[in-house]
């Protein structure tokens, strides 16, 4: 019996070394996987990222982590001079396959979501066009409100306008800003165009992680917070 209460003493002991190597393990993977994150994704800061599963050594020993999650914030995405800040994105990532040395880290399925302030949008959009809260609409729905100027308008020199818009996604990677109807302006000839071509918009989503797609969009009083998800995400490399 007190050979067995030893034998059981030490299993306990090792049991904890391995449990405490584990998790110090991790610890440091989480931390070298940011680091690899920002440098590779373009970030501005450390993302947070959490490997979810255990034990950790033996999903590293077979080149595989179950579950991922990260969260980064000030995400520059767009091209050229259409950029649009990211206020943040999450997304949880599963299987992720390590390779390159552990250098590179690719996910064959991940769901996210990122969420765009208005003023973000207000930043982005056209000269003179501010993005706001539109309220609830009759489908109870959120709506986004676009105001915009047009000037030297035939009998009415500057006409400002505020409409409600859709927010919709095209392409998978696109975030489309649409007024579907411009009250009052049925007088003069051409006016509508005019004002749609100001207030009536598209910005890429370009700099999310590759592999992800974008499938809606909800608004909400505070910003629009975007669906995405995809197949062989890349994560680092």
């Amino acid at each position: 019996m007190r050979a067995a209460r030893i034998l059981l003493i030490v299993l306990v002991v090792l049991g904890g070394l391995f449990v405490a190597a584990d998790r110090i393990a991790v610890s440091v993977a989480e931390d070298k996987a940011a680091e690899r994150a920002q440098t590779t994704q373009g970030l501005s800061s450390k993302p947070d990222i959490s490997i979810k599963g255990f034990p950790f050594l033996t999903q590293v020993a077979s080149d595989k982590l179950d579950d991922v999650k990260i969260t980064a914030h000030d995400i520059q995405a767009g091209t050229g001079g259409e950029r649009l800040r990211i206020d943040s994105f999450t997304a949880d990532l599963r299987g992720v396959n390590l390779s390159d040395n552990y250098q590179r880290a690719v996910a064959d399925t991940a769901d996210g979501s990122a969420f765009i302030t208005y003023a973000d949008l207000t930043a982005a959009a056209p000269p003179g066009v501010t993005v706001a809260y539109g309220g609830a609409g009759k489908d109870g729905k959120g709506k986004v409100k676009v105001t915009g100027s047009v000037t030297d308008v035939p009998l009415l020199g500057t006409v400002k306008k505020s409409v409600t818009s859709v927010v919709s996604v095209e392409k998978g990677n696109t975030v489309r800003l649409h007024a579907d109807m411009i009250p009052g302006v049925d007088s003069i000839p051409g006016l509508d165009k005019l004002i749609r071509n100001k207030i009536d918009f598209t910005r890429s989503l370009a700099g999310l992680p590759a592999g992800i797609t974008v499938q809606s969009v909800v608004t909400t009083p505070s910003g629009i917070s975007v669906a995405a998800s995809g197949t062989n995400v890349v994560l680092a490399g």
